[in-house]
């Protein structure tokens, strides 16, 4: 839902020579972000029906011609804080008549363009793609900067395609940072030029992403808005690491977390940095740190001993791994994101540039704030994908909730709905992620005191969508699902 919405009871008629103009505009588009994401727009609203009306037989009057976007910026750079606030304007009458989109980057241009598209709609009587209830006056802007996906291809690997179908229904529903937990204890799939031999860890040599395939995700999610967050869940989710390089694990037996008393580990996690620099240039880097099982560091005599002689526990140990890979990041011009265990086991030890990873529950954003630090909320009893969570509860789950001081909502980044890997793959994916991720889109995105307070009162609305996303070729599934839910019998898409 908008910022603020008017519009009108005309009807006009997409013309078949639809055009985008720009006159204005101090956006050159040399990289053809803004005509690519206009294609794809057109594309998408006529994509469900063959279009047989001839426009050119239509009284003029009742044509939309085109629409002109005007963009402020000439920058086509992409970052976090970037403006992403548009206004599009529909009207009734004209000679010719063009919609309007204003914004002070590509990026909010394209948010426009997203919402136009929502508004056209095929029409049965004329067999044409009919622009509803004109004249339209939007003006919007999303109410949190960081607005979140996960992804997991260490547990299952999902094909390249798979993931730009993710993509490009993150740009639908106004999602702007794809969360891509790369590699993890099963399995390490991705290339990594300075240390040829980690992606030995992956499944198969069928099951992997080369430096090339990451910059295609890249450059793929920028033309569409969105930032790609990379993490290396470290140390205790690393396994697959020493299949390449066993000095990595404690010992033979015991294979986790990365050994702390040797330096080689630090050695690789900073040439991982380097390379993730020249790939990844989202502000932020994942360096994950939650569920780290101490227990090899202690039994394994070697880092056993080793702790010994720097005085350490194996508490302590943990609390130097986080700090000292934080600072390898820091120098690779990264600010850095860790799971909540880190804070909520020495708080106040982590790098100020630190931004909290919310999962186990509610209240830790509170803290997190309060203590001066910021936050990413993904609690997982509302914003696990993985688990069978209603659509309400998606739609419900407030990242403010109980921080009264106005002062700290600038500290909470935003929100991440999480689609961890274990029991999905391809053939799944994508009935699991929508359109429950969509209900919690709308919570990052709508001004708060636009937000329905019962989330019913958006049933209609949402069922709508997920039929748009089916019939823009996303596989979301039934709206009273569960997830990996099957339709309860014959019907129509609108009511299930």
């Amino acid at each position: 839902m908008p910022v603020s919405v008017s519009f009108g009871s005309g009807k006009l008629h997409l013309s078949n020579a639809f055009e985008l103009k720009t006159k204005g505009s101090k956006f050159a588009d040399a990289s053809g972000i803004l005509k690519e994401a206009f294609s794809r727009t057109i594309d998408i609203v006529r994509s469900s029906h063959v279009v047989e009306l001839d426009t050119s037989k239509v009284v003029p009057s009742l044509v939309l011609r085109g629409i002109h976007v005007v963009i402020s910026s000439p920058s086509d750079e992409l970052q976090y804080g970037t403006d992403e606030s548009y206004k599009l304007y529909i009207p009734a009458h004209g000679n010719p008549i063009y919609a309007c989109i204003e914004a002070k980057t590509v990026y909010g241009a394209l948010h426009g363009l997203q919402t136009f598209s929502q508004i056209c709609s095929y029409n049965l009587s004329t067999r044409g793609i009919l622009v509803h209830q004109v004249p339209w006056t939007i003006v919007d802007q999303p109410r949190f900067s960081y607005r979140g996906l996960l992804i997991d291809t260490a547990r299952h690997y999902q094909p390249l395609q798979v993931i730009k179908k993710i993509i490009d229904a993150m740009a639908y529903t106004k999602l702007n940072v794809l969360h891509w937990h790369i590699v993890d204890t099963q399995s390490f799939p991705l290339e990594i030029p300075s240390y040829p031999k980690l992606w030995d860890g992956s499944f198969t040599i069928f099951e992997r992403y080369t430096i090339a395939d990451a910059e295609e995700i890249v450059s793929y999610a920028k033309k569409r808005g969105i930032h790609v967050l990379a993490e290396i869940d470290i140390p205790g989710h690393a396994e697959s690491w020493g299949f390449g390089y066993p000095s990595l694990w404690p010992s033979e037996n015991c294979t986790g977390p990365l050994d702390v008393s040797n330096d080689f580990t630090f050695k690789l996690i900073d040439g991982i940095l380097s390379d993730f620099s020249k790939i990844f240039k989202f502000k932020f880097v994942h360096l994950g740190g939650d569920e780290v099982d101490t227990s090899c560091w202690i039994i394994t005599p070697r880092v056993r001993s080793w702790l010994h002689k720097q005085g350490m526990s194996d508490s302590d140990a943990y609390q130097y791994f986080v700090l000292r890979v934080q600072k390898l990041a820091l120098s690779h011009g990264y600010e850095i994101i860790n799971w909540e265990e880190t804070f909520n086991h020495f708080g106040s030890k982590l790098n100020p540039q630190t931004v909290v990873h919310n999962w186990l529950g509610g209240g830790v954003a509170e803290n997190v704030v309060k203590a001066g630090l910021r936050c990413i909320v993904s609690n997982q009893d509302k914003w696990y994908l993985d688990h069978y969570i209603r659509w309400q509860d998606f739609y419900s789950n407030e990242p403010l909730e109980n921080i009264t001081n106005h002062e700290l909502h600038s500290r909470v980044l935003g929100g991440e709905v999480c689609m961890w890997g274990e029991l999905i793959d391809a053939a799944d994916i994508e009935q699991m992620v929508w359109p429950r991720a969509a209900a919690a889109a709308e919570r990052m995105w709508t001004s708060y005191d636009k937000l329905a307070k019962d989330p019913n009162d958006v049933r209609s609305r949402l069922s709508h969508f997920r039929c748009l996303l089916n019939q823009r070729g996303i596989a979301a599934g039934p709206l009273e699902g569960l997830g990996l839910t099957r339709p309860f019998g014959p019907g129509s898409c609108y009511t299930k």
